[in-house]
């Protein structure tokens, strides 16, 4: 028996903190106290410790835009109990919440749902559409806790094999005190039924939320995952950083969905990887709102014939940047990958696009096509390109393209003299900038998608809010 699993079970209950009382600050203490709360094996446990290590080895990254944002996470909780802040009644949740309920059309009982009265998740998880036919099928779908009481050799097998706790100062402290987060396993040749979904929600003030996420298609199987996330609007600042890992074995396929709309005052930096074996596919649809973000949807081609797609849209506003983009890594022979990239700057925010693609040595015939967009909605906005190319063998072929531009001031005249007002014309113009992203996502997510265009927009000053209705 290890160190770590010995000190687990033996230690009293006095050693470890209890589920509300976790102070601010990161120690061996509350990495040891996660995993009694969870009760988890000793591998597990040895699995964070070894991660802490790694954190407390690695310096704050200095590249980018990080140094602008001056984090110290000794300032946050980084676990929060189940259910510790769950509301009352209806009238407790935050008025501003409800009011982007009702903008966004959603129906009261949904709302209810995701404004917390049923379930609260900052450090565990709400899952919505969990249905029998999941199990008939052989699909397992549950948050990342019960997998590892459940499935331990599955979780066992491929937690940390493809974002590694070593990859990087993030991952390291997410793999120290990960909580709550997604576990989908399905089996060789089944599709998922329907859309796998899960749902994330902050609410705790000056706290980090750190979901585990890993998603494994066997040979031949399709999954096909979505998940929204959302935060309480309040004066402290929130941390977050998911690890996600997607394993697409030979000829299989996972398309994964993520909207992400967290309030501004967020630091959202989360690492999001995926491994295509022989002839497998992986989609990356990411569509960012809110908070301070860093993230890099990535693939990595490992098989002969695997291709991926990296669909991302991100909306920067007033005192907020948007730093995202995507890490494709050509290793096998014919692969192809696809990244567009959609940015749009209201209000003086920041939006960046920062890719890398690489081509190992032995990438025959492998082919990337790049296309990053930047819209600026007034002259106080901004928006960059950062492409990293890596070749190193000499059979990859790289198309880039990048376009940057202030909205057209010809093609509003042009929608004007046709009859719509200036704010319709605005309206139109950024729906269609946005449509090789919102495409991409199912029914229901699109037409939230409108919605959610029209609500950034008004925030931003740049179209007048619609007139309430009596």
């Amino acid at each position: 028996m290890s160190t770590a699993e010995a000190q687990t079970i033996h230690k009293p209950e006095s050693e470890f903190y209890r589920p509300e009382a976790f102070p601010a600050g990161l120690s061996r203490k509350v990495v040891e106290s996660i995993s009694h709360i969870k009760n988890e094996p000793g591998w597990v446990t040895e699995f964070r410790l070894q991660a802490l290590e790694i954190f407390e080895s690695k310096p704050m990254p200095t590249w980018g835009f990080i140094p602008r944002f001056q984090i110290d996470l000794e300032n946050y909780v980084h676990y929060v109990g189940a259910n510790q802040q769950k509301k009352k009644s209806w009238d407790e949740v935050d008025p501003e919440v409800l009011r982007s309920f009702e903008r966004l059309g959603i129906p009261e009982h949904e709302r209810k749902y995701l404004a917390g009265l049923e379930a609260m998740s900052d450090s565990e998880t709400v899952y919505a559409n969990v249905k029998k036919e999941l199990d008939d099928l052989g699909i397992i779908f549950c948050d990342i806790d019960t997998a590892i009481r459940e499935h331990p050799e599955l979780v066992r097998r491929y937690i940390g094999s493809v974002v590694t706790p070593s990859d990087n100062k993030f991952a390291a402290l997410n793999s120290a005190v990960f909580s709550g987060g997604s576990f989908a396993y399905c089996p060789r040749g089944v599709k998922t039924p329907m859309p796998l979904q899960a749902y994330f929600k902050v609410t705790a003030a000056s706290s980090g939320q750190y979901e585990r996420t890993l998603l494994i298609a066997d040979e031949g199987a399709e999954i096909v995952y979505s998940e929204g996330c959302s935060s309480v609007q309040d004066s402290g600042t929130n941390f977050h950083t998911a690890v996600v890992e997607l394993v697409a074995m030979d000829r299989s396929r996972i398309h994964y969905t993520t909207i992400q709309n967290w309030k501004k005052n967020m630091f959202n930096w989360t690492v999001k990887r995926g491994l295509c074996e022989r002839d497998a596919h992986i989609t990356w649809t990411d569509v960012n709102i809110g908070a301070q973000t860093i993230k890099y949807p990535g693939v990595i081609l490992k098989g002969d014939n695997s291709t991926g797609d990296i669909l991302s849209l991100a909306f920067a506003g007033r005192d907020q940047i948007q730093d995202t983009g995507a890490r494709i890594v050509h290793v096998g022979k014919n692969t192809r990958s696809n990244v567009l990239a959609k940015g749009v700057s209201l209000d003086g925010g920041i939006n960046s696009y920062r890719g890398l693609v690489k081509f190992e040595k032995g990438a025959e015939n492998a082919y990337s096509h790049i296309k990053c967009d930047g819209l600026m909605m007034d002259e106080r906005s901004e928006t960059h390109a950062y492409p990293y190319n890596d070749v190193s063998g000499q059979q990859g072929t790289l198309n880039y393209e990048a376009t940057v531009a202030r909205i057209d001031e010809d093609m509003l005249f042009y929608l004007q003299a046709r009859g719509l007002s200036e704010d319709e014309a605005k309206l139109l113009i950024v729906n269609g900038f946005c449509e090789g992203v919102v495409r991409d996502l199912n029914v229901e997510y699109s037409v939230e998608m409108t919605r959610l265009i029209r609500m950034i927009l008004e925030d931003g000053q740049a179209i007048a809010p619609e007139p309430a209705e009596s």
